[in-house]
């Protein structure tokens, strides 16, 4: 059976996308979820927002959870909101928080403590990463997790320690 005509017009092609440039980011201060005043939307907020909340707190060790709350929210500029509840939770890992900052300064702009089980693997898949950008190559999900699982055979990871 021969194939059927197609009746449609011909559509001109889209443009390429314009992208606006972006403004060079401050290398020397880490990420932060401080926010303006009028965006009241509550988010994680990074490890190097909970230091500052941290100390604020030690400076003032009278002050209530819920001022600390109140003071924090309504900032002019980098405003953090968050709840009574999590500053309480927050405020029982302190130490624990404080210690990853220490054995991790780039651990500041994170949200949650990065886990390594295998630091050989982690070098490799990084060196690895690094090598394909040099080449100009995009790198996806599914691709990390394939060169994963090889370098873990390679390594001989044992079956209970591979992701």
């Amino acid at each position: 059976m021969p194939a059927p005509e197609c009746t449609c017009k011909p559509r001109p092609k889209p443009k390429p996308y314009d992208r606006k440039p972006r403004a060079p980011k401050a290398k020397d201060t880490h990420a932060t979820s401080a926010k303006l005043v009028q965006d009241n939307k509550r988010k994680n907020l990074t490890l190097g927002d909970w230091m500052t909340v941290f100390t604020y707190v030690e400076r003032h060790p009278d002050m209530g959870q819920g001022d600390i709350v109140e003071y924090f929210k309504t900032q002019r500029e980098g405003a953090l909101i968050f709840t009574q509840s999590t500053l309480s939770q927050k405020l029982w890992d302190m130490e624990q928080l404080k210690d990853r900052t220490q054995s991790n300064p780039n651990a500041l702009s994170s949200k949650r403590p990065r886990v390594v089980t295998r630091p050989d693997v982690e070098r490799a898949l990084m060196l690895w990463f690094r090598h394909m950008e040099e080449k100009g190559e995009t790198v996806n999900g599914p691709m990390l997790w394939e060169k994963r699982h090889r370098f873990e055979e390679k390594f001989s990871v044992p079956e209970n320690e591979r992701l």
